[in-house]
């Protein structure tokens, strides 16, 4: 069609345009008593946004317990924090930067990492430990590849250079993430609880100081915008909106900032992610029912010409917002001049509860110049506590049958997938699977050790930090279980908190809270709010039975791309506390002899695990939670290891019975590993004994001399126990007991192998080459090149 003659289309209101539906417009002029401008619309378009708002989300997250023992600062603050005795506090919170990450993977990953760190020290405690919890699509994609490597290398590059250890998390693979990967980061910070600093602007005439890097364009309406919508093909267009880290400068501004709670030089602090300064003055203020003046040109900048709305809105990183008593304000300047950080006033806490933005500059009383001009006056409850609110549409999806995966047999079965198939190449094929391999290759990339608080490798169950100057220690742990949330997400969520909290508690620490980032997709669809509904729903659930309160964490919407949703991902993580951390138990076989017993028992139900995935063969549904029997599963193991009964213990998830035993055997101390001969009672399906993943079961070896009261300590905690066989040799056998060569399987023409029987170097082989495979390497672990 000739330009000539071509319709003229208008362009779309300024509104529309910032992410604004009609209906918010009228909300925001509502709140306003008139119509909002340019900047003003700019200002809320971030503040209601998904990220900031959570008005999709919001009255789910208040149906969660968050009262607990010791619970000093909770949600709505930048994180949790739980007194852990002697003066002594932990805060932890976990959060999302997943779309910035499909953009720019390393930068996106990078800076997830420093914002996650800068929630911890805004509450006036030094960061200790990071987790990541990854989650791509088909490792065999080039487009993976790319993903994994530079999510990998920027959480990698940001912990090391910051001086902060990576200790733990998780990588996972499923098809739901091609399009829209997951980066999920937790932070942990010890703090004495009389150092506690919160997020409010209090007392009218203070000073709004303004500290760390300048403000620029990168980051502009970056995490506030990237995941509050859903992500199309032009990702590469969206580069410019995320943000860009300097750990260097994060590192300056965690010494700074500690230095200036530890001074008292601060009435709040608040630091600056999602939103810009407009997020940090809006919420400071709200919490403290106060009002901020912001001088607009006392702003630090490292580009010349930005617009109003772009240093607003501008996410900029390594910049924390302080509120300042007059007088010491030369004690503020001097500490950030001495650690090389820039520092300006930048306006001043008022008593009439707007957001007042001004050009042309503040006199010394804190008031507007001669000349000077408002820009905009926002009440700093409309940005926020005030926010609109949606309630949305909730209903199940319709419920299809699943095809079978790749290469599955005809005809699922619940035995074992192939006629004659050997249990031992089943337990192989897990190992070495992209799921359930080494994450050597991961690990080697981050620094574990500085801080020297590690006192665990990665890896090889939960992380273990030590608290210097005591005997005590914490205990971290990430889960979130993708596959039974996509089939009954209120199961998923309920189990990934289940299993979240029993590997802190495997190691004898007391789970002391929780915290969620819910990856979920787009709220405006019926089924996918209905997914997040159910999540919420398992996750308070499970932590009411548990006693645990949550704490904090991050919602994450509009997880889908052109080739659809993710599986709903409900991510947890824990930190518990260990008395005495030299009482801790791992997960590997200690010394020949020891005795291997089983706590809990199967039940049916293979969809949603690794062995499904393999094999194709799970028709019964996914396998049930009973949540009085993990809340006493977990009482027992940990006075069990209070008690000293525990050589070792391992819960069995991911891969079932076989491959929990499979990991104390390889993970045993000795260079070769530690074999086992065991006899595993079969009373159903084979491959629900070995491979099954029903939750609120363990492996656990006890010395001889202790398996008697081991077991009698589980029988009066109400759990079935059945001690299988004794750690010995170099090789893991497995009978399946009660199961002739027709077995189970009888009648439907497939013969079951009686027995796993395979050497432990072949399964240590087959795990650590796993990922290296996995992602197109079939040399060594650890060479997996940075790109493809």
């Amino acid at each position: 069609m000739s330009a000539l003659v071509a319709p003229i289309v208008a362009e779309a209101p300024l509104h529309r345009r910032l992410g604004i539906t009609d209906d918010e417009l009228a909300a925001i002029e509502q709140r306003l008593d008139r119509p909002a401008n340019p900047l003003e619309l700019a200002m809320f378009s971030v503040m209601w946004s998904e990220h900031c708002s959570y008005k999709s989300s919001k009255p789910l997250l208040r149906t969660l317990p968050t009262a607990g023992q010791g619970v000093v600062a909770g949600p709505g603050e930048n994180a949790g924090v739980i007194s852990i005795g002697d003066g002594l506090a932990v805060a932890f919170k976990i959060e999302s930067h997943n779309h910035p990450s499909a953009v720019e993977p390393y930068q996106g990953a990078a800076t997830g990492v420093g914002g996650i760190l800068r929630d911890i020290f805004t509450m006036g405690a030094r960061p200790i430990a990071v987790l990541d919890a990854l989650r791509f699509g088909d490792p065999a994609d080039p487009r993976t590849r790319h993903l994994v490597n530079g999510v990998v290398r920027g959480v990698g590059g940001y912990g090391n250079c910051v001086g902060v250890p990576t200790v733990g998390g998780e990588l996972v693979f499923d098809r739901s993430y091609q399009g829209n990967p997951l980066v999920n980061v937790m932070a942990i910070g010890l703090l004495e609880e009389r150092l506690l600093t919160l997020a409010a602007a209090p007392g009218p005439g203070n000073l709004a100081v303004l500290f760390g890097s300048t403000t620029g364009r990168d980051g502009i309406g970056g995490a506030s915008v990237l995941a509050s919508a859903t992500f199309g093909a032009d990702e590469p267009s969206k580069r410019p909106t995320v943000q860009v880290g300097d750990p260097f400068a994060e590192k300056l501004l965690i010494e700074a900032s500690l230095e200036l709670i530890e001074g008292g030089l601060v009435e709040g602090l608040q630091d600056l992610g999602a939103g810009g300064i407009t997020c940090a003055t809006s919420e400071t203020a709200d919490r403290a029912g106060t009002g901020i003046l912001v001088d607009l040109d006392a702003i630090p900048r490292r580009e010349p010409g930005m617009e109003p709305f772009e240093v607003l809105i501008s996410e900029s990183q390594e910049r924390m917002l302080a509120i300042v008593r007059p007088e010491r304000w030369p004690a503020v300047r001097a500490v950030c001049e001495r650690w090389g950080l820039p520092v300006a006033v930048i306006g001043r806490v008022s008593a009439d509860g707007d957001i007042t933005i001004v050009g042309g500059g503040l006199d010394p009383d804190g008031q507007p110049n001669p000349g000077a001009i408002e820009l905009a006056r926002i009440p700093a409850r409309a940005l926020t506590s005030d926010a609109i609110v949606h309630q949305r549409l909730a209903s199940p999806p319709t419920r299809h049958r699943a095809a079978p995966a790749p290469g599955a047999a005809a005809e699922a079965s619940d035995g074992l997938p192939e006629r004659g198939m050997d249990p031992g190449a089943v337990l192989l094929s897990l190992l070495g699977g992209a799921n359930l391999s080494s994450r050597a290759w991961v690990h080697e990339q981050y620094d574990s050790h500085v801080q020297a608080n590690s006192v665990t490798r990665p890896g090889h169950g939960a992380p273990v930090l030590r608290i210097k100057g005591t005997a005590r220690a914490l205990v971290a742990s990430t889960d979130g279980n993708q596959a039974i949330s996509a089939i009954d997400p209120w199961l998923g969520a309920a189990i990934s908190v289940a299993e979240a909290t029993r590997n802190v508690s495997i190691v004898g620490a007391r789970p002391l809270g929780v915290t969620n980032c819910l990856n979920y997709g787009d709220p405006t669809r019926p089924e996918a709010f209905w997914q997040l509904q159910e999540g919420v729903r398992g996750l308070g659930d499970a932590c009411r039975a548990l006693g645990l309160p949550v704490t904090g964490g991050n919602v994450s919407l509009y997880n889908e791309s052109p080739g659809g949703a993710i599986a709903p991902t409900p991510e947890i993580g824990v930190v518990g506390l260990l008395d005495d951390v030299e009482k801790r138990v791992g997960p590997a076989f200690g010394q020949d002899d020891d005795q291997v017993i089983l706590v809990g028992e199967a039940t049916p139900g293979l969809l949603g695990s690794a062995y499904a995935d393999l094999a194709g063969a799970a028709p019964e549904g996914p396998p049930s939670l009973d949540l009085a029997r993990e809340a006493a599963l977990q009482a027992f193991i940990r006075e069990a290891i209070g008690r000293g009964l525990v050589a070792s213990a391992q819960d069995i998830s991911g891969g079932g019975l076989a491959v929990a035993v499979a990991e104390g055997c390889m993970w045993a101390d000795d260079e070769r590993g530690r074999g086992a001969i065991l006899r595993l009672p079969v009373t159903g399906a084979p491959a629900v004994e070995l491979f099954g993943e029903s939750p609120s079961r363990l492996i656990v070896t006890a010395r001889p001399r202790h398996a008697p009261a081991l077991i009698l300590l589980a029988r009066q905690h109400g759990l079935p126990v059945e001690t299988l066989g004794s750690v010995g040799g170099d090789r893991l056998v497995i009978e399946l007991a009660g199961h002739g060569a027709t077995g189970a399987a009888e009648g439907r023409g497939s013969r079951i192998a009686d027995a796993l029987d395979v050497p432990i170097g072949e399964l240590r082989h087959a795990w650590e080459h796993g990922l290296a495979r996995a992602l197109g390497e079939d040399g060594p672990a650890g060479s997996v090149p940075e790109d493809r």
